[in-house]
């Protein structure tokens, strides 16, 4: 069976208290409604400032490139879930940044200890709702509940 790269948690007090040495992007749900405002937010999430994320090569690109973050362990905690993302109309939109996110933490588990690249540990945790369970269901994509 795959492992889960998307973890369910009850509240964003579970994060620190299971990930307390990971470096955590916090990204609210409410304030990341449509495509263009979550990807406005994601490098404030992510501390990364050296180009604005436009689409989703874009961000596929910072997520492939995670070395100016120290820690082995990213956490991207989604809060406020059932309304991330919620004014897209197109579910495909949405539905591509969700594999890009699993395909990008999938791919970080096979970088080769002597390449270049520091290995990371990437999990995207969104805070319960039924519309993220659905959506990750909809694409047979495992999770896990957190704690």
């Amino acid at each position: 069976m795959k492992i889960a790269h998307f973890l369910i948690a009850a509240d964003g007090s579970d994060i620190k208290k299971n990930f307390p040495n990971a470096f955590i992007a916090w990204v609210d749900g409410k304030k990341t409604a449509t495509i263009k405002e979550f990807y406005d937010e994601i490098p404030n999430a992510m501390h990364f400032e050296e180009e604005p994320v436009k689409n989703l090569e874009v961000f596929d690109a910072v997520l492939n490139d995670l070395q100016w973050i120290e820690e082995e362990q990213v956490i991207v905690y989604i809060s406020n879930s059932a309304e991330w993302l919620s004014k897209e109309k197109s579910e495909e939109k949405i539905l591509a940044i969700i594999d890009v996110l699993d395909a990008t933490a999938e791919d970080w588990k096979w970088v080769e200890d002597d390449e270049d690249i520091v290995r990371k540990d990437l999990k995207i945790v969104f805070q319960d709702s039924a519309r993220i369970k659905s959506l990750l269901e909809s694409q047979e994509i495992p999770f896990a509940n957190l704690g």
